[in-house]
């Protein structure tokens, strides 16, 4: 039986990759501070003897043995929970994962590192493209995650080149879906929660600025695939879903589907948000056979369902 190591297992993303991980026959082990993780999220898992929850932050290093695979997913990812402490998010970024990649080479195990499409800053091309080295702040309020995640990119390929380990690179791009915060700040919870509520969808600067939506089953779907790629592909790949909207779409699509009288409120754009986020998804085609089959509206009923029953 494959034995896999989740970091940030309790989280978002975490929960699905676990879920689908421990269908697929995998003893899992899942590694979570709970910093924006939740063991509610789990709670299904826990009865299931191939599933293991394990409190950790990997700022710290973490010993196991017998580790196959490894897909470190550690960090917060939405603007609100990663410049909440951004000395710690940098940390998780930098620290965390030359932890994991230590593990990695203890275990001669195989470790997928989850970065973003951050990487590509506020891009000057359009559509993103792998090859692209990005348009960063390295001293802005973003720059601890978006700096943090090119960093754990460069890790990963030191860790490939002087010491063998076998690495993937994925950039996500925007990923939605159940389990995730009501409260993370992200578009597609801050406007479903907003119009489920009542209260003003706020939008920060004109809403002019763009996005491409993932579903989260597309974005596991591709992760598993990247995982089980030969050992020669290391990426990075881009995963995302090229079809793109703009902010003011979205937020009238939210309004429409859950029959929201809610009205719209416009507030400033804040420091060094990217204007168009889109990406070129050729090379996960070509290497994965991958691209995403669930279009924006079929995903938002979904997480509107989800906020339903919470709100």
């Amino acid at each position: 039986m494959k034995r896999v190591l989740v970091t940030g297992g309790a989280g978002f993303i975490g929960t699905h990759l676990c879920r689908r991980l421990l269908r697929e026959g995998c003893h899992v082990i899942c590694l979570d501070n709970l910093f924006t993780g939740s063991e509610h999220n789990i709670a299904f898992f826990r009865n299931n003897p191939n599933f293991e929850f394990v409190l950790h932050d990997i700022v710290t290093p973490y010993e196991a043995e017998d580790i196959d695979e490894i897909y470190n997913l550690a960090c917060p990812a939405s603007p609100v929970h990663y410049q909440y402490d951004a000395i710690k998010t940098i940390k998780t970024a930098v620290m965390g994962v030359i932890n994991m990649l230590d593990l990695a080479v203890k275990n001669r195990a195989k470790i997928l590192q989850a970065s973003t499409s951050e990487v590509y800053g506020d891009p000057t091309i359009h559509p993103q493209y792998e090859s692209y080295w990005g348009n960063v702040n390295p001293i802005g309020i973003r720059s601890c995650y978006d700096e943090g995640k090119r960093c754990g990119e460069t890790l990963c390929m030191d860790y490939h080149r002087q010491n063998g380990v076998r690495i993937k690179i994925i950039r996500i791009f925007n990923t939605y879906g159940p389990y995730m915060l009501p409260n993370d700040g992200r578009v597609v919870s801050n406007f479903i929660v907003q119009a489920l509520q009542g209260e003003p969808l706020t939008i920060y600067g004109t809403g002019e600025q763009t996005r491409s939506f993932q579903y989260v089953d597309d974005l596991i779907e591709g992760m598993i695939r990247m995982m089980d790629t030969d050992d020669d592909f290391i990426g990075p790949v881009n995963l995302g879903n090229p079809g793109e909207f703009t902010i003011l779409e979205l937020a009238h699509k939210v309004i429409q589907m859950t029959g929201s009288k809610s009205e719209i409120v416009f507030k400033p754009l804040p420091h060094d948000d990217p204007k168009q986020r889109k990406p070129d998804i050729s090379l996960a085609q070509q290497v994965l056979g991958w691209k995403p089959q669930i279009p924006l509206d079929k995903g938002l009923r979904q997480v509107i369902k989800y906020f339903k029953e919470r709100c």
